[in-house]
């Protein structure tokens, strides 16, 4: 098969789309015809090395990518709910099953959790081996492009939204990063869940976007310090959540927009992270910070049934081959447009 990889870390010209081995299934994998992938800025940082928590060592060469969806070409032994010509698309987590939280039914914080792309080679290749517990039904007439592009972002803003900040209709949230993969599906389940949408972004277009998916106001952060846009917005009050997956530089304006007994829920650090923290802001006015990791198969089918259904749409920034897996990178990287880049094996084309 033809495989986006890469046999070293460093910048794009590392990634190679080339061949490589046919994967093998276990008895409990499934292996899929890749239809379509598509990129995270989860992708950026494995090229280069840089895990959530310490630098990656992995087998190499690598095949990255945490998103895909395609049709079940072969099924292990052990695998019953899944058959040949299935329509499936991937949801990356991976569980050991056997743990103390995966035994109490929260495979997101299991002792040896794992990301397909991340820690393990990925599925942005033409075939990919993947456990079937990982494998999510796509119903016809969804669009490939559509069933690869949604399941990360929209399982890791379903769980920081719904379960983590646990925000209500009538609140009030700031979504930071909102042309991003997890920003544009944050703004559109807070919009769902009938809050108060306040959103970021670095340009005009991408804050016209933000405004159509759901958004109740738009801040350029290029030309505004957005806490002290919160701060004249909502009357000195602050906002009940802001959702923040930046990091280090907007760690601390971030807390600066919370009202009291606000919380602050998060799922990455594009931008570093290890910020200062004004402590005495946060047991001063009791806010509350909340991290987030990926979504359990429950959060990941409820989330998804949404995205099926038409009630959440993946914004497409760029769809390319994966021969060009360079200069998707590269969108990824300079922050170019709104949404997601999806990536087609070639062979599809």
């Amino acid at each position: 098969m033809k495989a986006v990889q890469f046999s070293e870390h460093g910048r794009r010209d590392v990634l190679e789309y080339g061949d490589f081995d046919d994967p093998d299934i276990d008895r409990d994998e499934v292996l899929v015809d890749v239809k379509a992938g598509a990129l995270n800025h989860l992708d950026v940082f494995t090229r280069m090395g840089l895990g959530a928590l310490q630098r990656l060592d992995l087998e190499m060469p690598h095949i990255p990518g945490s998103d895909a969806a395609g049709v079940v070409e072969e099924v292990g032994d052990d695998v019953e709910r899944l058959e040949p010509g299935d329509r499936v698309a991937v949801s990356a987590g991976l569980a050991c099953g056997h743990c103390e939280f995966c035994r109490d039914g929260d495979p997101t914080l299991c002792e040896d959790f794992q990301i397909l792309g991340e820690h393990v080679r990925g599925v942005h290749s033409e075939l990919a081996a993947v456990p079937a517990e990982n494998l999510v039904p796509v119903p016809e007439g969804v669009d490939w492009e559509v069933a690869a592009a949604a399941p990360l972002v929209f399982q890791t803003a379903w769980r920081m939204l719904v379960t983590r900040a646990d925000l209500q209709p009538g609140e009030s949230i700031l979504v930071l990063g909102a042309s991003g993969g997890v920003g544009h599906a944050a703004v559109q389940i807070a919009d769902y869940l009938g809050a108060e949408v306040y959103a970021t972004a670095s340009t005009d277009e991408k804050l016209e976007y933000a405004a159509d998916i759901g958004a109740d106001h738009t801040i350029n952060y290029d030309e505004n310090d957005f806490a002290e846009a919160i701060d004249e917005a909502t009357d000195e009050r602050g906002v009940d959540v802001v959702v923040d997956h930046i990091g280090k530089a907007t760690w601390q304006d971030s807390l600066d927009s919370l009202a009291k007994g606000g919380r602050v829920v998060t799922c990455g650090a594009t931008t570093g992270g290890d910020p200062e923290t004004d402590i005495n802001n946060i047991f001063w006015n009791q806010l509350e910070i909340y991290g987030s990791t990926m979504g359990t198969p429950g959060e990941v089918d409820d989330v998804l049934e949404l995205v099926w259904d038409g009630e959440f749409e993946p914004r497409i920034r760029e769809t390319l081959p994966m021969s060009e897996a360079d200069r998707a990178h590269e969108i990824i990287e300079e922050r170019e447009g709104f949404g997601k880049v999806v990536v087609i094996p070639d062979s599809e084309l």
